[in-house]
């Protein structure tokens, strides 16, 4: 049987670590582009990664063709998906996104130098997120820079709801948005269950949206396969494949934030929901905390930055 063409022409993933890992075999398993190219620092475990890939794709006649490749012949690529983790041991018992933030800026910034100027989209899932999607973007001056972490989190909010409620996963409509991380803020006035507003058991979700990376983390060492999923479902429509929305990280206002964008033909438009006044406070407080962490990398005091209501 001869596969179905690939809606698109080509991918690009940089790491070839866990999470590089499920990314490139889920976008093998869906089919989404003919070539999948892998770069990485270590050539032997991205060949080892790209004929494991190539086993995948005979054994369930997928179109894509996955290949390692120099990290400069991901320029042809329509998007790049970042996936690179610096070698760090993480000490933060809180805040435990923000534990590899110094390690991991370093090599963020370099890839981004590395690939400065390139014109496709950029997908970033390297935490924390929300800052390194914004560093990488500063350093590569590319136009379609997006982080992966809010997708993830309101997926998480929707599941946990849909089953505390007892419904089906596709009767709820809600977002988690701002940080993906501590200072997330569930948008649980804007959630609507079939169409409806309902209660929201918020402590009882906010606890499980704390506890869930952690125990996932604990049972096989990293979490992967949601962040994939997200991967997945934020190229389809950062690329035209569909449209819809999707909560990203993106710019917002005088910072980088995680929010809804809704995509038609690839472009994207900011599309916030009503938020209460607790929630907005919420929202200005992860603003605050992002461009904070941001400038502490970069090296001007965060002291020095106007305070800035986000809406």
């Amino acid at each position: 049987m001869t596969p179905p063409a690939a809606p698109v022409s080509a991918v690009g993933v940089v790491g070839a670590g866990a999470v590089g890992q499920a990314v490139a075999g889920t976008l093998v398993a869906y089919g989404l582009c003919a070539r999948l190219l892998v770069a990485s620092r270590t050539p032997g475990q991205t060949a080892a990664l790209v004929a494991d890939l190539d086993d995948m794709r005979a054994a369930v006649g997928s179109p894509v063709r996955p290949a390692a490749v120099p990290l400069a012949e991901l320029v042809d690529c329509q998007a790049v998906v970042v996936a690179v983790r610096a070698r760090f041991t993480n000490t933060h018992t809180a805040d435990v996104r923000m534990g590899g933030a110094h390690a991991n800026a370093l090599v963020i910034r370099a890839l981004g130098e590395a690939l400065r100027g390139y014109p496709g989209t950029v997908l970033v899932v390297t935490n924390p997120v929300d800052v390194m999607v914004r560093l990488f973007a500063d350093a590569s001056g590319c136009a379609r820079v997006f982080g992966i972490g809010s997708n993830l989190d309101s997926a998480r909010y929707r599941l946990t709801l849909a089953r505390l409620l007892e419904v089906p996963l596709t009767a709820v409509d809600g977002h988690v948005i701002g940080e993906h991380g501590d200072a997330a803020v569930v948008c649980a006035s804007a959630t609507r269950v079939n169409g409806e507003p309902l209660p929201v058991p918020l402590q009882q979700v906010r606890d499980e949206l704390a506890a869930r990376p952690g125990r996932i983390n604990a049972g096989i060492g990293r979490t992967r396969s949601g962040p994939a999923g997200a991967v997945v479902t934020a190229l389809r429509l950062a690329l035209g494949v569909e449209d819809g929305l999707v909560e990203l990280s993106a710019p917002y206002r005088d910072g980088w934030l995680g929010i809804p964008l809704r995509f038609t033909a690839g472009r994207p438009l900011p599309c916030l929901p009503a938020l209460d006044e607790a929630e907005a406070r919420q929202l200005d407080a992860a603003h605050t905390k992002l461009r904070a962490a941001y400038r502490a990398l970069r090296g001007t005091p965060s002291s020095s930055l106007p305070t800035v209501r986000t809406p």
